[in-house]
């Protein structure tokens, strides 16, 4: 009998016409790291009394769908998920194409995704995917990875995959040796870490149905925040923190063959740390950061994706 390993595991990704409601063809295999994207099913205890100190038999509760996806920062995969994030992007260019992505969207599409397990086999289709959050971090070193923060409207299982023969796609990641981060058009020196948090706090529409699913999740008022980690070497950043002025800061990946993704926020608010001094080595101050809307561009943030693939 053969047993399921995360290494033979496959997920294939399409946006969805209608909310709820797979598409019957155009899904693309996804790369990705790990999942918890699953629909869960909790139990009510019975409250009744009279029949002895045995318990009755539990109830079921509604069905809850969500989970996380870990996936690469790469030059093309990574598209379908600024899409699920911002909406449709700008496309200009005749190859490379150059996809802008915008905050501000009052709609956000839905998606499919099927993860699959061959050997059991079990293959399960997540309809009316629509994504929550999504986070990744910059450091000195280490494997460059995002995490997918979504919401399902449920869950549908068989024995053979309802995704066809999914579009492959050419993987192309980043890695933390090709970031880079500026401060207002110029270079942020001294930065250890830096932290990326976009999120569109989903409100679920919770109505009564006989089968337990939401209705949709609707996007409310946008978040975005993170935090840098910097040596402490001057005073620039504490200084903007204490006349409460804001920067534009931009976190960019370039490969060598000329594929880019470069996240801009444009309205960057910083606050005043506490500068501790905790023994001989070097002094760190820690901001933890918050994104709003600029005025003069109208938005909070953009993302370029500069790559071979022609639409999203």
């Amino acid at each position: 009998m053969a047993r399921a390993q995360g290494a033979r595991a496959l997920m294939a990704l399409a946006f969805e016409t209608t909310y709820g409601t797979p598409p019957a063809s155009g899904f693309t295999r996804m790369p990705f790291a790990s999942t918890s994207l699953g629909a869960e099913q909790p139990l009510l205890n019975s409250e009744l009394l009279g029949y002895g100190r045995d318990p009755l038999a539990p109830i079921k509760d509604a069905v809850t769908a969500d989970g996380d996806v870990v996936v690469p920062l790469d030059a093309e995969a990574f598209g379908f998920w600024l899409k699920a994030a911002f909406g449709a992007p700008t496309t200009t260019g005749t190859g490379p194409w150059t996809h802008e992505f915008q905050s501000r969207s009052w709609t956000l599409p839905s998606m499919s995704i099927e993860t699959g397990m061959p050997e059991v086999p079990r293959y399960a289709m997540y309809s009316g995917c629509v994504l929550d959050q999504i986070t990744w971090q910059m450091q000195r070193s280490g494997l460059l990875t995002a995490t997918a923060r979504l919401v399902a409207q449920g869950e549908t299982v068989g024995t053979t995959t309802s995704a066809g023969t999914p579009a492959a796609l050419e993987l192309k990641r980043f890695g933390h040796f090709n970031g880079a981060i500026t401060r207002n058009g110029s270079a942020l020196g001294n930065v250890v870490s830096a932290e990326i948090t976009y999120a569109n706090n989903l409100d679920r529409i919770e109505t009564i149905r006989s089968d337990g699913r939401i209705d949709g999740a609707d996007p409310s008022i946008a978040a975005l925040t993170g935090r840098i980690e910097v040596r402490f070497a001057d005073q620039t950043l504490v200084t903007q923190a204490i006349n409460g002025e804001a920067c534009e800061m931009e976190f960019a990946y370039v490969l060598p063959s000329g594929e880019s993704f470069t996240f801009t926020v444009h309205a960057v608010y910083l606050p005043r740390p506490r500068i501790e001094i905790s023994g001989p080595q070097g002094v760190q101050a820690t901001f933890d950061w918050q994104a709003a809307r600029d005025s003069v561009v109208g938005r909070m943030c953009t993302a370029t994706l500069v790559n071979e693939v022609e639409t999203y």
